[in-house]
């Protein structure tokens, strides 16, 4: 599935970048009148970029061959504009380097470049660590670092930009926990797929404002916490495909109102589905594939009015209720093969599903429900489990 932001981010993103260029254009046609040779900024500018030039390796479409001399802002990729604080001063507002297969790290004199809105880095061969000046950046809005070679822990530092908005850090190889300032941060989009991180969102977290979250293609581990409640009032879209999520899918899900993607594919997600995702009224699309769900296909689900695709296939399901037999008749895009449906084709074998029904899990008693005593392994007392699954062939 394309990795999108949602209309409401996009438009303001576009709405932002429209202006921009549109200031850039404006500024790169009279630069001559902001000499840098009397403009701070730019010969911050000028000298930051310099030593960035220095430790750039391999520029195989050379877009950094016209980095020579101080009228930086006739350098490819770099935007001009007037400074906020300053209609009067000329400043490095923009880079945009995308796609330009460049190799090289980004050097500490970065953080000269103090003017920028936006970094936009997608698809180079960057690599090391980020450097901690980074910290200097306080108006950048939009940084895309994505598709690179950068490594080490989650980078702390871009979560001290007042000003940021939008975070793109898929493709990279960052690894170890998320930090739990990442939810609280004022961040419209967060994208930190494909990496290797190794911890989701912390119990006790308070709440985001973003309205894209994209942690799909990490090692997390663990359950989905019932705290995800608290993006109720932002998140359109959610992506936690091959997160290597455990456990029952935690019925706050379902308070997620505004949401239009949910993904779960590909987890080891268990138990039945909650039956709060009825009340997802906006949702379009619902993966929940290659999983061990087990139960009903809930007819909440699929009645939900916006609801375009629904994909169930590769769990444990020996039931559907009402329409869900027959989604297709709807215009809805539907796949519930190979799980444990007694009337329908393409499902496993009866060996498979007993290996799994036999077996039902209640999730109000799992370790990770809000509901679940919090008792020692030596003084917990045995489970209730639900009553065994009707009979599937």
């Amino acid at each position: 599935m394309a990795l999108s932001l949602t209309f409401h981010a996009l438009t303001s993103l576009l709405l932002f970048h429209v202006s921009f260029v549109s200031t850039a254009t404006h500024s790169h046609h009279h630069h001559a009148s902001h000499s840098p040779n009397h403009n701070q900024n730019l010969q911050k500018a000028y000298h930051a970029l310099q030593e960035w030039k220095k430790v750039i390796y391999s520029d195989p479409k050379n877009l950094t061959g016209d980095w020579v001399g101080p009228l930086v802002c006739s350098y490819t990729g770099v935007f001009c504009a007037p400074s906020p604080s300053d209609a009067n001063t000329l400043v490095v507002a923009g880079i945009d380097l995308n796609h330009g297969d460049i190799a090289g790290f980004l050097p500490e004199p970065i953080g000269l470049l103090s003017d920028l809105a936006l970094i936009h880095l997608n698809s180079n061969r960057f690599c090391g660590v980020l450097p901690r000046s980074l910290a200097q950046l306080t108006l950048l809005y939009e940084l895309d670092l994505s598709n690179n070679r950068f490594v080490g822990p989650f980078p702390d530092v871009v979560l001290s930009l007042p000003s940021l908005k939008y975070l793109d850090l898929r493709y990279n190889e960052f690894e170890g926990p998320l930090p739990p300032k990442l939810f609280t941060n004022p961040l419209d989009a967060i994208f930190v797929n494909n990496n290797r991180l190794t911890s989701l969102i912390p119990r006790d977290f308070t709440g985001t404002t973003a309205s894209v979250v994209v942690f799909a293609n990490n090692d997390f581990s663990g359950c989905l916490p019932p705290t995800i409640a608290h993006f109720a009032d932002t998140l359109e879209e959610l992506l936690l495909i091959n997160s290597s999520l455990t456990g029952c899918l935690p019925p706050e899900v379902g308070y997620l109102y505004k949401l239009r993607v949910l993904d779960m594919s590909y987890n080891s997600l268990v138990g039945p589905v909650p039956y709060s995702l009825a009340g997802l009224g906006h949702l379009e699309l619902l993966n929940l594939d290659h999983n061990m769900f087990t139960g009903t296909v809930p007819l909440g689900v699929c009645v939900l009015p916006s609801l375009q695709n629904l994909t169930v296939s590769d769990n444990y399901f020996y039931e559907e209720e009402g329409i869900c037999r027959n989604l297709t008749s709807r215009g809805i895009v539907f796949d519930d093969s190979n799980n444990c449906l007694p009337d329908k084709p393409h499902q496993r074998s009866h060996k498979a599903c007993e290996a799994v029904l036999d077996h039902p899990v209640d999730c109000y008693d799992h370790e990770c429900s809000a509901m679940a005593p919090q008792a020692s392994p030596l003084t917990a007392g045995p489970s209730v489990s639900p009553a065994p699954a009707p009979a599937y062939t």
